[in-house]
């Protein structure tokens, strides 16, 4: 297994266990206007057109929000141990990357802040590890200003000077943590 594969693994894994968590997929997120489901459909469906633009497909099914995840998080596991796939060149708006850099760069980071939000919709203080926060923390400050365009962040909050490593950086990310 590449390493690559092992760092999707590691982003992947744990949040199919909040997924397989969820017990009210209309719970509000923290992701204003948002449900739980709206927040698991938003990952997939970003997915998909990420795959989609280079060259393969990760086909919808129908079920529960859960169902439809543990799909798509299986087709997402072949794809990122698929070496041609993961190794196409693709241009970036910092530069040239690989789909699967882009992979663990942009969308590896978004499972880990979104996994925060639907475990918060679910009434749980859903704690995020010192890497998973660093690495989200690394990802805000390499996106600059772009961090905050449309589709991707909400303009950062404010957290009060004594708050939490996990809180600061959720904050960055347009999180009141």
């Amino acid at each position: 297994m590449t390493s690559l594969a092992q760092t999707w693994d590691r982003h992947t894994e744990p949040l199919t266990r909040v997924v397989q968590d969820v017990s009210d997929w209309d719970a509000a997120s923290p992701c204003e206007g948002w449900t739980a489901a709206d927040v698991l459909d938003h990952l997939m469906d970003t997915h998909r057109d990420f795959v989609t633009r280079h060259g393969r497909e990760i086909p919808l099914v129908s079920g529960s929000p859960a169902e439809q995840w543990q799909h798509h998080a299986a087709a997402l596991d072949a794809l990122v141990r698929d070496e041609e796939f993961i190794g196409t060149v693709v241009e970036t708006p910092f530069g040239d990357s690989t789909v699967g850099q882009v992979l663990l760069d942009f969308y590896g980071m978004d499972l880990i802040v979104h996994r925060w939000d639907l475990a918060t919709s679910q009434g749980a203080d859903h704690r995020l590890s010192d890497d998973e926060l660093a690495e989200v923390d690394a990802a805000v400050d390499g996106y600059g200003a772009a961090a905050y365009g449309p589709g991707i962040f909400k303009d950062p909050v404010q957290v009060p000077e004594d708050a939490d490593r996990q809180a600061r950086v959720l904050g960055r990310t347009g999180r009141a943590a």
